[in-house]
């Protein structure tokens, strides 16, 4: 638990020093962002002066970590400064259903593929699903994202473009989000059960006359997903902060897109806080992780 709080802390502060330091190596001036290019220098450096972009960064940073523990870190962007964590609750929910979303399309992809391919190992299905397999994971999501919304959206008019008004907005941006994912997870299912196919275990339940389905979903697919589950769970931290061009193509009001927008208007707290929240919900959803894989292997509580 210390370990784990610490390299939680330390995470936490290399992000928050990262992103600010890339933020001041980006190109471009917040000042112009507010004021345009032909505003006079006297309004400029006034300006400057009420956001606090005329102080040191070490004193920024402060600023900023002060305002976010009392809860009153706002935009960076006057004259109309709205608080930052209102902004972020109201689209970390949309950021995690899209997740969580992708996540269940892949896992029913790849579990289904990966049980196959093993099963029939060098057979035509073997092929099949692996080559679909790899098609998936070589597909870019920026291209994905508007072909099926041509497609199922445009020309056969089945779902939304983009929004999130309901759950048919959804489908969209989880099926891009998913495809790549299950794919990926197809090719380790599929490597999992052949290494556990081996075992002697399995060869003790063929013998005995149990079928080949049977002895897969009953006796090895259990043991097969123990690596998964860390694949899984970093897979699912990565979903939270790397659905940033998804959100943006289908205009899914998430984290990426909140993200984005900041980008686009120099709001460093905005880009800061934003940051932290990934950080943190990726940390979260490692340690979990770690539990739920304690839970299926009881080798791993022994050792702990």
């Amino acid at each position: 638990m210390i370990r784990r709080l610490v390299s939680t802390l330390v995470s936490a502060v290399g992000a928050l020093l990262l992103v600010s330091l890339f933020l001041h190596l980006v190109p471009g001036d917040p000042i112009d962002v507010m004021l345009g290019e032909q505003a006079t220098q006297v309004d400029r450096e006034a300006m400057r002066r009420a956001v606090g972009l005329d102080e040191p960064v070490p004193l920024q940073l402060w600023h900023f970590t002060r305002d976010l523990f009392t809860g009153e870190l706002r935009t960076s962007l006057p004259p109309f400064q709205k608080k930052v964590l209102p902004t972020i609750g109201a689209a970390l929910p949309f950021t995690g259903m899209l997740a969580l979303a992708a996540l269940g399309v892949a896992v029913s992809l790849a579990l289904p593929l990966g049980a196959a391919a093993a099963a029939r190992r060098g057979t035509w299905v073997d092929a099949l699903a692996m080559s679909g397999a790899v098609a998936g994971v070589a597909l870019p999501r920026f291209w994905l994202g508007p072909v099926l919304i041509l497609l199922l959206s445009l020309k056969l008019d089945w779902l939304p473009v983009s929004g999130a008004g309901s759950w048919r907005h959804l489908v969209l941006p989880a099926l891009t989000l998913g495809t790549a994912l299950a794919a990926f997870l197809a090719r380790m299912t599929r490597a999992s059960l052949l290494e556990v196919l081996r075992e002697d275990y399995i060869t003790v339940a063929r013998a005995q006359g149990l079928s080949t389905w049977r002895v897969l979903w009953r006796h090895a697919l259990r043991n097969a997903l123990l690596p998964l589950l860390t694949v899984l769970g970093l897979e699912f931290g990565a979903l939270l902060g790397g659905a940033i061009v998804t959100e943006k193509v289908f205009a899914w009001p998430g984290m990426g897109t909140l993200l984005l927008g900041a980008i686009e208007r120099r709001d460093y707290n905005t880009v800061r806080a934003t940051v932290l929240v990934f950080t943190g919900c990726y940390l979260l959803v490692h340690a979990l992780t770690d539990a739920a894989y304690a839970l299926a292997d009881p080798r791993v509580r022994r050792r702990t």
